[in-house]
């Protein structure tokens, strides 16, 4: 099944308690589309500048990842620096630079129209809109967001979730989202705002999935050693939908199995900066670290206690 992503490729500064690196690559669209192209066939589109490496796109199409729809324009690559404290959870912004970015309007390949399956990253909400105007008749549409347009652009935003399967967002953008406090109430706000369910990425304490009105929980993956959380959310996105993608099934166990395999990618891309321990990934790492996620939360039934 044909899995669209439409979002940033980007160059990225970033510092953590534990290194830094500068103009790594970076951008919503890349970190999606790489987790997602281990379990699926992806369509890219995105923008960059002349200055972005050839070889960056040679890397997606080894990947399997489908770029006609990733457009090379005069001008300079969209870049963003940001720093970490020892809360990894939470991003300082430093500079943004939207330079082609700032002018992007996704226009499909016409084979693109055609993706069962759609993945609306974090992009003004507008031209998500818009992605959905061209795509003609998809099985299942899952959209991510920020509070800078839950602010800015309120109506667009509730329009676009009013027309998608999945909102996936992280914990502060579902309360201002919902004006709620809690994550239970939180989430069934959004849903009578349009999605049928909503995830909620909670960082290192993992993914809330609520699925019609089935609630899961899948942790995060303890690890000893996490660099850079950035992409991770894109990460964990690529790897719930390029599992339900290749599955073809959306019912709340299959989004359940879904939320664990993003946690499980996820927990793969904080271990080095930019993309580098998603490049060189295979099936068999993947399903060794599923399985220990399997023993990390199984457990025996309760025997009946006493009095």
């Amino acid at each position: 099944m044909s899995l669209l992503v439409v979002g940033s490729v980007a160059f990225d500064s970033v510092e953590t308690p534990f290194g830094q690196v500068e103009e790594a690559i970076g951008g919503s669209a890349m970190f999606f589309s790489t987790s997602a192209s281990y379990f699926t066939d992806v369509q890219l589109v995105a923008v960059v500048g002349e200055d972005f490496p050839q070889e960056e796109i040679d890397f997606l199409g080894s990947r399997d990842v489908d770029c006609q729809g990733l457009h090379r324009k005069e001008g300079e690559t969209f870049r963003w620096k940001g720093k970490y404290g020892f809360d990894l959870n939470e991003a300082i912004t430093l500079d943004t630079q939207l330079n082609v970015f700032g002018d992007f309007h996704p226009d499909l390949p016409e084979d693109y129209r055609n993706a069962e399956a759609v993945f609306l990253a974090n992009i003004d909400p507008d031209l998500q809109l818009e992605v959905l105007e061209q795509v003609k008749d998809p099985k299942f549409v899952a959209a991510d967001t920020m509070n800078f347009w839950i602010d800015g652009k309120r109506d667009s935003l509730e329009l676009l979730l009013s027309r998608v399967d999945m909102a996936i967002i992280n914990e502060s953008e579902a309360r201002k989202l919902a004006d709620e406090a809690n994550m239970v109430k939180a989430a069934q706000a959004i849903q009578a705002m349009g999605p049928r369910h909503v995830v909620i990425k909670r960082g290192e304490y993992g993914a809330l999935c609520f699925a019609d009105d089935e609630i899961s929980f899948a942790p995060a993956y303890p690890l000893e050693s996490v660099f850079d959380p950035t992409g991770a959310g894109d990460t964990f996105a690529g790897g719930l939908l390029g599992y339900l993608s290749r599955h073809g099934q959306y019912r709340p166990r299959d989004l359940r199995q879904a939320t664990v395999v993003g946690c499980v990618m996820a927990s793969f891309c904080v271990e080095d900066f930019s993309l580098e321990a998603l490049r060189e990934l295979d099936h068999g790492q993947i399903e060794q670290r599923f399985e220990k996620f399997q023993r990390l939360v199984n457990f025996e039934p309760l025997e009946l206690l006493e009095d």
